[in-house]
């Protein structure tokens, strides 16, 4: 081999030491700002946006609780979330897509609201539309104290939450962190919001877009500073 003839790894040439993901799923509990941050990533990544749904036509009696509305609450959000999530066609189209939500969720709620009967029917919908659901690069888990949660509730001024329960609000946000703990499907960032606001402090949104430039493996745990 002639002295002067210097050898490259092919691979290290061809392809990039990170690949981004290309699908985002953001959550966490009600009010943590899943869509205020699929929000502002959307925008500054140039990706699709999806939320999720808020027009429920039953959540107003639900949170009234209304008999029955639980089921009907439930399996509307189900349905909607399969629609959107099954029109994604991440195949066809190459571009970027963060979301607020993820399709496993809604079993975190309708454990928490249905009975049992009511729960025996759902999980036969559930487990037949889960089979055909596409499974996020990365999932993005804002967690928050539950008082900063019920906090953030009443600072929104929805008339339907205003009857949230302190109760409830800790309820959902235990579930999450049950939930969570024995994620394994996806790359999971753990994110605690209780000090700190994407969406009002410019600081903590670029150490946010600075840590998804690197890669996430497994489960990963990510505390920024927050205001000084």
């Amino acid at each position: 081999m002639p002295n002067n003839l210097v050898c490259y790894n092919r691979r290290s040439v061809t392809e990039p030491a990170f690949k981004p993901p290309r699908w985002i799923a953001i959550e966490g509990p009600i009010r943590v700002g899943k869509s205020s941050l699929a929000k502002v990533l959307a925008d500054r990544l140039h990706a699709r946006r999806i939320l999720d749904s808020e027009d429920n036509p039953f959540l107003a009696e639900f949170y009234g609780e209304k008999p029955g509305s639980a089921f009907r609450a439930q399996m509307h959000f189900l349905m909607e979330r399969y629609r959107q999530l099954s029109e994604l066609r991440l195949d066809d189209d190459p571009s970027m897509v963060v979301c607020d939500f993820l399709f496993e969720k809604d079993k975190i709620f309708a454990y928490i609201n249905l009975n049992n009967e009511e729960l025996k029917l759902y999980e036969r919908y559930f487990d037949m539309l889960a089979r055909s659901m596409p499974v996020p690069d990365l999932v993005i888990y804002l967690q928050a104290k539950p008082e900063v949660l019920r906090k953030r509730v009443l600072k929104r001024g929805d008339p339907a939450e205003k009857q949230i329960s302190p109760e409830y609000v800790e309820a959902v946000s235990q579930a999450y962190e049950h939930f969570f703990f024995r994620y394994s499907a996806s790359n999971l960032l753990v994110v605690d919001t209780s000090e700190i606001d994407f969406v009002e402090r410019s600081d903590d949104l670029q150490e946010l877009l600075r840590r998804l430039r690197q890669p996430v493996k497994g489960t990963q745990y990510f505390l920024p500073l927050g205001p000084t």
